[in-house]
């Protein structure tokens, strides 16, 4: 392979909804750009980037592949993404290595809620998007529908650069408004005749071709004052307008493809050699906020968007060079650790194709093997250089708690799950104390899928995925007061301590009072000292020391915080964290030679577990903000569904044809709602859903829970 400026690479990521076709158009990609020699088909499991057993089998994409063609003396470096959100992480991995996007719209559906998905995605992370609506050869192919969906889901932002003709099973050419020229095709490799354009399609052209060339004007002041004087632009202009409008995001040109066909394919890389932006001068920020511009004579930094491990090779490091020009045998530093690595050997990479090279240039994406610490996220740098700012992924959709089928595996499983969610930075894994579970989370339940397939096919391990507990908290809801005497002796030396306190609802943002009816006369308690804890699980415990005339010694008082700490792990409701609590210590005795601290821990721990009992104790549960996207036919069940999970629907939006709901839900009533959403809308509908807050679960629910956690403590007996 001949090495390639910055200037002369471009960076693109694939997205669009499953079934779209991007594995198919990357692989007439590979064609044209003389990287394979035959294409592949997903049906006869033999592409390029669909290549592990996973997704050869269920015959869709799972995991981003990085690829590249050489074309037109350009390289063009292809990230071929997932279509399903429960792989997400893919492409937003890709969009922190891409300058822009390719979005596949399936012709025979066009604008997809998959589609909107990714584009918002491709927003959010500030990505220009080009239009390739493909399956044009298919007998359903619906050009119309198609550009009205585009038009209706991004607005004027549209240009069509394309039309096709004879969509549909007579699918073979298409109007290039741009070059005006009508392109047709003679077979299914690609191979092409510029025409003159039809005279039935000659009106419709120029149209077109005018639509075009104003919106390239808008892209450069320069331009549209041309355009102004002379109502016309060179297709050099145009271009060069097209391209200052596409790296703003003001622009987002149309194609019209067959890539099973080869019908486009070189059209749209040409485009994408002329008009997209190259990663020449892109500049990245640090997590310090600096820039980290890319040049090629720049310090060495890259980034490694991801991982894997492959058969015979082991674990393979994907990178993209952010600045400088990286050499095999660097020695490279990771600046959160200090920790060097040696790049021993680097490889430029076509799916499971790899090939060595000796040197990459800033801008370019290539992969290393067996690093010690090359995991997805990293940044590896010469000495004095600062990390990349990290990737942000979506809060996690699904959650399931993961148990071996037997025992004696369970170290295994837990090792296995760590090395998987090594691998996509979306899945998290975490052994959760309080529940006594191991926790995986991932984007929906076809990632939690694939990672049962691994820990089953890869890993040989026999597994079982159940209803995750849910973390509920307990609190108090009045004020009530307990003492306690531990008086021990054994032999010699006793133990004895005494404790009197008063519990109450800490309130955020009301002050502690003194006041209180103790023993049934009215009491003003002298506080001494006042602490404030912020509690790990959330929440707070105000601790206030009331002790007059030397009952207690202050040295004892740690002793007293620490029982109630311990006790406030084990609420006695359900046994949750307690939390928002505020403690008086009032009174108490103390023994010259008998007390010690584990007394006054043991007399602290039960004169508040007495107290808790007898403040109304209240069950919190964890609710959850959720949002969902549907098209309006929808509405109504997805509303139904909410309130049959207790959901408090608080409002409404709508968003460029779809309807989008604001919910409160319980965390409780959510296990396998992306399963659900997908069944009640055909797969049409999306959600989001982030932690909001606790609150008090409904009496007939509390009871419930009061049974079946007693019903628990008796089986543990």
């Amino acid at each position: 392979m001949k090495e390639y400026s910055s200037k002369d690479i471009r960076n693109v990521v694939l997205i669009g909804s499953a079934k779209s076709g991007k594995t198919t158009l990357s692989e007439a990609m590979l064609y044209e750009g003389k990287v394979i020699e035959r294409r592949g088909t997903v049906e006869g499991k033999n592409t390029v980037s669909d290549n592990t057993e996973f997704e050869q089998t269920n015959q869709k994409s799972v995991y981003a592949t990085p690829l590249y063609a050489e074309f037109m003396n350009n390289k063009i470096n292809v990230i071929d993404a997932p279509g399903s959100d429960d792989f997400c992480g893919g492409a937003l991995s890709a969009f922190k290595v891409c300058e822009s996007a390719v979005l596949l719209i399936n012709a025979q559906q066009g604008v997809e809620v998959g589609s909107e998905i990714f584009a918002r995605y491709a927003e959010q992370y500030n990505k220009p998007v080009m239009v390739a609506v493909n399956q044009l050869d298919t007998e359903k192919a619906n050009w119309e529908h198609s550009r009205d969906t585009l038009k209706e889901a991004f607005g004027k932002k549209v240009v069509f650069v394309q039309f096709p003709v004879n969509p549909g099973l007579g699918f073979n050419g298409f109007i290039d408004v741009l070059t005006m020229k009508y392109y047709r095709f003679k077979d299914e490799n690609g191979t092409r005749e510029e025409l003159e354009i039809p005279a039935e399609y000659a009106d419709e052209a120029e149209t077109m071709h005018m639509e075009l060339v104003e919106k390239a004007a808008e892209g450069d002041d320069a331009l549209m004052e041309k355009y102004f004087e002379t109502m016309e632009l060179s297709i050099e202009e145009v271009r060069a307008g097209l391209s200052a409008g596409f790296a703003k995001g003001e622009v987002m040109p149309v194609f019209c493809l067959s890539a099973k066909k080869d019908i486009g394919v070189k059209r749209l890389m040409e485009f994408i050699i002329n008009v997209t932006p190259s990663p020449e001068g892109q500049v990245s920020k640090t997590i310090s906020g600096d820039e980290v511009k890319c040049d090629p004579a720049g310090p060495v930094s890259i980034f490694i968007y991801k991982t894997s491990v492959e058969q015979h090779l082991g674990e393979v490091s994907y990178f993209k060079v952010m600045s400088g020009t990286l050499t095999e045998g660097a020695d490279l530093v990771n600046p959160e650790t200090g920790n060097g690595e040696r790049l021993s050997a680097i490889y430029a990479v076509a799916g499971d194709k790899k090939e060595k090279v000796s040197k990459i240039c800033a801008g370019d994406i290539g992969c290393v093997m067996k690093l010690k610490a090359g995991k997805t996220d990293v940044t590896l740098a010469a000495p004095g250089q600062d990390a990349i700012e990290h990737m942000i992924f979506p809060d996690a959709k699904y959650r399931c708690a993961v148990k071996a089928a037997d025992k004696n595996d369970e170290a295994k499983v837990g090792e296995a799950l760590n090395k998987i969610a090594a691998l996509d930075p979306t899945v998290n894994v975490e052994y959760s104390k309080e529940l006594r579970q191991t926790i995986l989370s991932g984007q929906g339940e076809q990632a939690i899928n694939l990672v049962k397939w691994k820990l089953t096919n890869e890993y040989k391990l026999n597994v079982e995925f159940i209803a995750p507990k849910v973390p509920y908290r307990e609190t108090i809801t009045k004020v009530a007061t307990a003492q306690y005497r531990h008086k021990k002796q054994s032999g010699g030396a006793g133990q004895f301590g005494e404790v009197h306190l008063l519990v109450c609802p800490y309130v955020e943002g009301e002050p502690a009072g003194n006041k209180f009816m103790i023993g049934g006369k009215e009491t003003i308690l002298n506080v001494k000292s006042q602490e404030s804890y912020d509690l790990e699980w959330g929440g707070k415990l105000e601790f206030i020391n009331c002790v007059v005339g030397g009952a207690i010694d202050l040295g004892f008082m740690p002793a007293i915080l620490k029982g109630i700490n311990d006790k406030m792990t084990e609420g006695p409701l359900t046994g949750s964290y307690a939390r928002d609590i505020r403690v008086y210590v009032y009174d108490g005795k103390m023994h010259p030679v008998d007390s010690k601290e584990i007394a006054f821990i043991i007399a602290g721990r039960n004169a508040f577990k007495e107290a808790f009992r007898n403040a109304g104790p209240k069950i919190l549960e964890p609710i959850y903000n959720v949002d969902i996207m549907t098209p309006n036919e929808y509405v109504g069940p997805c509303m139904s569904d909410l309130n049959g999970r207790r959901g408090m629907i608080m409002n409404q939006d709508m968003d460029r044809g779809f309807t989008i709901l604001h919910a409160r839900v319980p965390l409780a009533e959510l296990y396998r709602y992306s399963t659900t959403l997908s069944s009640l809308t055909g797969g049409a509908a999306t959600f989001s859903m982030k932690f909001a807050d606790y609150q008090p679960v409904p009496a007939d629910v509390q009871t419930k829970l009061l049974a079946e956690y007693a019903a628990q403590e008796q089986e543990e007996d």
